[in-house]
């Protein structure tokens, strides 16, 4: 395997990541208010340039245009999910600044790092399991399968309106059929119009990009949670989760979240794959903003 030399992009990454942690301890209040989206942002820009080095192309680094596309689209996801917390009320956000601007400005700032979070960590995750040759999960593959039905969409949309027929003491158990149902709503959809489709792809007995996807989902999770863990320690912002009693188990926590929505994060890192790939081709993405040809 061929090992490029690490960019300046890389460098800057991680130093933004180990100063945010030494300012952290070093009690800056700035950075605790934001220090999730300073972490994720590094990150972001770190695991991209070693997805670079060793592999040679990069979702980012090699798709520039693309980044505008992607923050958009990872902010108006995210927002989707808020909407669906108003009435569910599942986590909530605390010690933010009370300045409207600001805190709009953050919450902005916070959102557009998840999708480009997820999707570098799929890349490198993909490159540790299956190797630097395998193609990205967002290059096409020929598989001759059976259509997904449409009661598999129907059952989707059933499952991301059930929690809101039900009165919010009910509907916050059900907030695991939104994070599946959308999936369940995308997979069909995506490959009636020939995107990225995780199950046809398994019909196809290709597993490897799920696998990764999922590996990678979770990865994230922890991530999320130890990096919100800190900031909740040092006093900053950060979120709570309002899973109720009879879900936690013997009240076990990894950071803030309840070990039983870490099985989340997952199915979360799946859903996003699948709409993000909706949109970019209804948009007409592959030759815009696509990564076709990024094999090497």
């Amino acid at each position: 395997m061929e090992i490029r030399r690490f960019s300046l992009s890389g460098w800057l990454g991680l130093s933004i990541m180990v100063l945010a942690e030494l300012l952290l301890h070093q009690g800056s209040r700035f950075v605790a208010t934001w220090f999730t989206p300073i972490m994720w942002t590094g990150y972001i820009i770190f695991v991209d340039a070693l997805v670079q080095r060793i592999k040679g192309v990069s979702r980012l680094s090699s798709n520039v245009r693309e980044i505008p596309f992607m923050v958009l689209i990872s902010v108006g996801v995210w927002l989707l999910f808020e909407a669906y917390n108003l009435y569910l009320n599942n986590w909530l956000y605390l010690g933010l600044p009370s300045e409207p601007l600001l805190r709009d400005l953050g919450y902005f700032w916070s959102f557009a790092t998840i999708i480009p979070g997820v999707f570098v960590t799929i890349d490198l995750v993909q490159i540790v399991l299956f190797g630097a040759n395998t193609k990205p999960i967002w290059v096409s593959t020929s598989i001759k399968s059976e259509q997904l039905t449409t009661s598999v969409l129907l059952v989707g949309f059933l499952m991301v309106l059930l929690p809101l027929t039900f009165p919010k003491d009910i509907a916050t158990y059900l907030f695991g059929s939104i994070w599946f149902g959308f999936i369940l709503i995308f997979e069909p959809i995506n490959q009636r119009i020939n995107a990225t489709s995780f199950l046809s792809r398994l019909r196809g007995r290709d597993s490897r990009s799920l696998i990764a996807v999922l590996v990678a989902g979770m990865l994230c999770g922890f991530i999320w949670e130890s990096w919100n863990f800190q900031a909740f320690n040092a006093g900053g912002a950060y979120w709570i989760y309002t899973i109720p009693d009879p879900l936690q188990i013997f009240g076990w926590k990894f950071g803030m979240m309840p070990v039983l929505g870490l099985l989340g994060f997952p199915l979360f890192a799946w859903e996003l794959v699948v709409i993000y790939e909706f949109i970019r081709k209804i948009l007409g993405g592959d030759q815009r903003f696509g990564l076709r040809g990024l094999t090497t």
